[in-house]
């Protein structure tokens, strides 16, 4: 063969191939750290963001698309799903179908999570006797599904009588609870261990009592501050965060004290326990979603809920109102059941009634859920060496914040899954 060509080949072979760049245009970016940008051309090689260049300038040879009048945003961030609980008698809705249907159903709700902008999430346990959750995650790493990114706990931790197990089966009859039920240091030992083992890397904890579970009170603390303190004690020593499920002020205490990463609604959170939570670093997330969900659904598997969201609304708000005035830390969360997947970003708008700017608000749906996840590094917000995690609307969300509730482009580690333009 002649020499020229064989040096050619082998030039060819030592010589990587340029990735593909697709530059994403549009009028303003809201990159996730409090900026805007005008004109933005976003580069992207691959599933990573290469460069953020203002005014519009494109590199030659690149894949244009090209959003017109849209704002550019990071994909949002839910730290509150349940997938599986599709039905409002989720306490017994588990035991009508397996862990593989749980898993179809659970993936068709992240990929409406998905289109609806919400390009990462984290499950706070979920109505599953398996792991459906885990292996959804695990499918859409593998390659198999287009989908969000997903972190989590497969199951909630529940004492005896608390808001994970069935209270109104009679003592005679043998089922399997919603939650782990877990009683005394080796048995959240062993459970902890498992969830981990089965691929949770979150763990959570049913601290207080519910407001949608049958006979149990959310203004009572169920686990002993000597669980909780081994519950954190022993996902601490496997790098895993915990989230506690926790109501009464007293349950959000002992859980801040114990050293929990977030506290997962804080209805009845009191000043002493704001204080606690700041001096320790917790973050609140008050999932207001599933509070309007009640108002809005009528459902006698709800009237719990309804009846001790109408009494305390009020109170409810003004305590988280009191708690961003003092600077607790606030991630968000929705508390996703299953709804329309654009009804989740009517959590924004509750946010603004708490006193966030719309800045605030998308902050703390992306860059600090991000840091809550210890995934700041890779998402949360649009910068040079992040996954190309993005979404558009039509409008700017910072003059109407509903506008994320109509998201039209959404893009998940380089992939286009949606593009309404």
């Amino acid at each position: 063969m002649n020499k020229t060509i064989i040096l050619a080949l082998l030039l060819l072979i030592q010589t990587p191939l340029l990735a593909q760049q697709t530059v994403i245009r549009a009028k303003t970016l809201i990159d996730g750290t409090g900026k805007i940008i005008s004109n933005p051309a976003l580069v992207i090689e691959g599933n990573t963001i290469t460069a953020v260049i203002p005014n519009g300038n494109t590199p030659k040879g690149a894949t244009v698309i090209d959003l017109g009048d849209y704002t550019l945003l990071p994909g949002l961030i839910d730290m509150h799903v349940h997938p599986n609980l599709s039905v409002n008698d989720y306490q017994v809705n588990h035991l009508k179908g397996s862990s593989a249907k749980k898993a179809l159903v659970g993936l068709k709700a992240v990929q409406d999570l998905l289109q609806a902008g919400w390009t990462t999430v984290r499950v706070a346990g979920d109505g599953d006797v398996g792991y459906a959750n885990m292996e959804i995650r695990n499918a859409i790493n593998d390659g198999l599904f287009k989908g969000p990114h997903i972190y989590g706990a497969a199951h909630y931790l529940s004492v005896t009588g608390g808001g994970g197990d069935i209270n109104f089966i009679s003592h005679e009859q043998s089922t399997i609870a919603d939650g782990l039920v877990v009683d005394g240091p080796e048995e959240i030992r062993k459970a902890i261990r498992k969830e981990i083992k089965y691929g949770s890397d979150w763990i959570k904890l049913l601290v207080t009592g519910a407001f949608m579970s049958a006979g149990d009170n959310p203004n009572n603390v169920h686990f002993s501050e000597e669980e909780l303190n081994i519950a954190v004690e022993e996902a601490s020593r496997r790098e895993i965060p915990v989230m506690a499920h926790a109501h009464a002020a007293e349950g959000i205490k002992m859980a801040a004290r114990a050293g929990v990463r977030t506290i997962e609604h804080g209805s009845f959170i009191d000043q002493e326990a704001m204080d606690l939570m700041i001096q320790n670093g917790t973050y609140l997330i008050p999932t207001m979603s599933i509070k309007s969900y009640y108002e809005e659904t009528e459902d006698e598997y709800l009237q719990k809920a309804s009846e001790l969201h109408r009494k305390t609304k009020e109170a409810l708000f003004n305590n988280l109102q009191l708690a961003f005035r003092k600077g607790v830390k606030f991630g968000l969360g929705t508390d996703f059941v299953g709804w329309p997947a654009t009804y989740s970003a009517t959590e924004f708008v509750d946010y603004l009634k708490i006193g966030f700017s719309p800045m605030e608000a998308i902050v703390c749906a992306t860059k600090t859920n991000a840091e809550i996840l210890q995934r700041g590094h890779e998402i949360g917000t649009v910068e040079v060496g992040k996954l190309a995690d993005i979404i558009a609307v039509k409008g700017n969300p910072l003059n109407d914040i509903t506008e994320l509730q109509r998201v039209k482009f959404v893009m998940v580690g380089g992939a286009i899954v949606k593009n309404e333009k």
